[in-house]
Order: structure tokens, then C-alpha cells, then sequence
């Protein structure tokens, strides 16, 4: 099983290991992109005006600058320490044992717009560049990955099961036919549905945790919905594959 995350715009910062080698990065197949946006990101941080405009800085910006203009030699750290916020913080890998953190690894993977994908032990650093950010001189994001990544995504997962909880931007530069996905829904007294932003990623979080968590191997959307059922989340099947997850 492969279990596709999110990024998140925020990250930690620092990290154990030594610079980025993009060699050391699962999906090699993906580094000539790679090392393109690296380059183009390290050079746009010289420009200020043209960076906050192309990444959507606001205050705080000339951090995130100082991330960028250093990618290829900062400190990295495992994917899965890098990306924090909603998600991160209820998938809580800091309290997963040994044997549970080597599952994280081994099922995990996390969809990003400068590494295109990235297994959750690869060693990475903090970077600020969003699914939908267009940078300068540049085809969209979208352009430059959907010729390699989708492709990739597919001979990384083989033949398991692969669970797509990335958002649309990021399913959107490189999509995994018949992947199950999970949409986030609250439901009123009265029955009627809604799709929710608030509790979207902190449900999926949680998604995840029980997927990492879990004994079994899934194999397909039941076997994801009663997974998440013993971790005590109500789901519903509404195709072969999608899977509601209530609030």
C-alpha cells in the first residue's frame, strides 16, 4: 500500500543530515525536474520582488527567501519530520513506535511542487514553493510534472493499493488512476452533506495514522474503510474509489 500525503506550506527548520542530494531521493526518475527548480528557485531568492510576487510571500518573507537561496546547503531531515502543521500534527509521528515509524517509511509517500514526490524517509530541506505558485520564464508547475510524474507515481506503487489523500493542486501535477481517495464531509441533523475545509486535513491526519498503524496490507477501499473504522472514524463507500470520511 502506498498512501499519498499532502505538503504543507509550513516546515521546520534545521535537520540532522547533510545537504540535499537529490540521488539519495526516491523516484529518481523525478530529478532532472528536480534539479531544474532547485536552480531556478536558488536564483529567484536573489530577486525579492519577483520571489514574493511568483511564491505569494507576505510578512515573514525574507525567511522564506533565506530557505530557498540555500536549498543545496542546508540541513536536511526525513520528509515526514519536514512538513508540519493540521495533518502532520494528527498523523503525530512523534508518538509512533519503532516498528510503527518504519511502516510510516515504508507506506508513506508526500506529494510536493519542488520534489514532485518524495518517500517519507527522504532527506529533504525546508523550501517554500506551493503547487500553484507559476515562477518566472517557467511553464506551470502542472506543465513540468505531469510528463514524469504521474508515470513515476504508478511504477513506485506497482501493483499495491495507493490512497490519494494529496489535495487537487497537488493530485493535479501527476494523478494515479484508480487510486482511492477520501473527501471530508460533515453531516447536519437533517442528512444534508457538506464538503469541509476546517476539519479536511486533521481527518485525513488521522486517515493516514491508521493506515500507517494498521497490521493488515489493504488491498482496496473496504479494506481502507475498515481500517479506519477500528481507529474510530466513520466512513462511507460511494465508488470503487471513494471513500467519505464524516467529522
Amino acid at each position: 500500500m502506498l498512501v499519498l500525503l499532502p505538503p504543507s506550506e509550513t516546515k521546520s527548520d534545521g535537520g540532522a543530515s547533510g545537504p540535499l542530494d537529490l540521488t539519495t531521493l526516491s523516484l529518481p526518475q523525478l530529478n532532472e525536474v528536480r534539479a531544474r527548480l532547485v536552480t531556478e528557485l536558488e536564483q529567484l531568492a536573489g530577486r525579492p520582488d519577483a520571489a514574493a510576487h511568483a511564491l505569494g510571500l507576505g510578512k515573514g518573507g525574507d525567511a522564506e527567501l533565506a530557505r530557498n537561496a540555500t536549498l543545496r546547503s542546508s540541513a536536511t531531515r526525513p520528509a515526514l519530520e519536514r512538513y508540519t502543521g493540521v495533518l502532520y500534527d494528527a498523523l503525530d509521528v512523534g508518538s509512533l513506535t519503532k516498528a510503527q515509524r518504519a511502516k510510516a517509511y515504508a507506506r508513506l509517500a508526500i506529494g510536493s511542487a519542488l520534489f514532485g514526490a518524495v518517500r517519507a524517509a527522504d532527506p529533504i530541506p525546508a523550501y517554500r514553493l506551493s503547487g500553484g505558485s507559476k515562477l518566472p520564464g517557467l511553464p506551470t508547475l502542472a506543465a513540468l510534472w505531469k510528463p514524469v510524474l504521474a508515470q513515476a507515481l504508478r511504477e513506485e506503487a506497482a501493483d499495491e493499493l495507493v490512497v490519494d489523500l494529496r489535495s487537487g493542486t497537488y493530485q493535479q501535477l501527476g494523478r494515479v488512476p484508480g487510486a482511492v481517495t477520501a473527501t471530508v464531509v460533515t453531516e447536519r441533523p437533517d442528512g444534508k452533506r457538506s464538503v469541509v475545509s476546517h476539519f479536511n486535513k486533521h481527518h485525513k491526519g488521522l486517515l493516514a495514522r491508521a493506515l500507517v498503524c494498521t497490521r493488515s496490507e489493504p488491498a482496496d477501499i473496504a479494506a481502507v474503510a475498515r481500517v479506519a473504522g477500528k481507529a474510530g472514524l466513520r466512513t462511507e463507500i460511494t465508488s470503487p474509489t471513494e471513500l467519505l470520511v464524516f467529522t
